[in-house]
């Protein structure tokens, strides 16, 4: 399988240096990393950024609090249709889209992708609907919904084992390549997504965690006001600090085989995507006539 990093808007929260741990100006900068999978005969979109409608309309679309707190850069051809098309790539062949979390800027492009099946937990999708709270009417905004039709639902507690975690699950029609990972703690049905492309395994681990260096095994830190975020918008500390821990064991045991990121980190996008997060994908270049296809590699047995 083959995978490609698209940052489908960047946001500009206020705080700068004190938010990013780069920027000197008032505002930081943050991705909105996805992934786009080439699976056989069609293509799967791991969380979805913001879409066209949020940049057409994003007094309608996004809550006035995050529009002002994170002020996103709501570029068209940053989103993730416009990606794809520049890719090479149908955006119509995208047949499936795998959620971490339905927060704004991770579902904003769903409507997008009308005849995409949509993959998440199920308490994801019933604690997002319920807009309980203030704060959640302005995450969670049933605008950016309009293919709940198409979404299907996965009950929490059910899978199998996979590098040490449990529930982990493998998705009707998918391939068991692509996987969804319980990160419970940000969201009450928070998920990582792992892909596994020819070379190693890649985890999407969404809002787990939001600076690099938090995976750091032996002196974790983050800088204070993406240490505040987290905080104001966690759903279940504990549950959220766990899974942090896990993951910084993951990848202390497992580098070889696995790559790790988070859905905001730009210092992480840049390594992976090999380009700045702020730009477009480019056109992929034609593949060799001795390329091998696009076949979905014997499923290896989890560990």
């Amino acid at each position: 399988m083959r995978a490609h990093h698209l940052n489908c808007i960047s946001t500009c929260p206020l705080g700068g240096l004190i938010m990013d741990g780069e920027s000197k100006r008032l505002r930081g900068r943050l991705a909105c990393h996805c992934l786009l999978v080439e699976a056989g005969d069609g293509l799967v979109l791991v969380d979805t950024g913001f879409g066209l409608r949020d940049v057409a309309e994003p007094r309608k679309r996004l809550g006035g609090f995050f529009r002002a707190l994170v002020a996103p850069e709501l570029r068209e051809e940053m989103t993730a249709v416009r990606q794809i098309a520049s890719l090479g790539f149908d955006p119509a062949d995208v047949r499936h889209i795998v959620l971490t979390h339905l927060d704004f800027d991770h579902a904003g492009g769903l409507d997008d992708f009308p005849g995409a099946t949509v993959h998440l937990l199920k308490s994801e999708r019933e604690e997002a609907a319920k807009q309980a709270t203030w704060l959640d009417r302005q995450r969670f905004r049933p605008q950016q919904w309009s293919t709940q039709p198409r979404w299907r639902t996965y009950t929490s507690g059910e899978g199998e084992p996979w590098f040490g975690f449990d529930c982990v699950r493998d998705l009707d029609g998918l391939p068991p390549d692509v996987l969804l990972v319980p990160l419970l703690g940000h969201t009450l049905g928070h998920c990582g997504v792992a892909v596994r492309t020819d070379a190693e395994w890649l985890l999407l681990a969404g809002d787990a965690y939001f600076y690099w260096r938090e995976m750091d095994a032996v002196h974790p830190t983050c800088t204070t006001g993406l240490r505040f975020y987290q905080w104001m918008l966690e759903k279940d500390r504990n549950a959220r600090l766990w899974n942090q821990a896990r993951l910084r064991a993951l990848r202390s045991e497992h580098t070889a085989e696995l790559s790790l990121f988070s859905s905001h980190d730009t210092t992480e996008f840049t390594r992976l995507a090999g380009r700045a997060f702020d730009r477009p994908a480019p056109p992929l270049a034609p593949r060799s006539l001795e390329e091998p296809g696009i076949d979905i590699a014997p499923h290896l047995p989890r560990h």
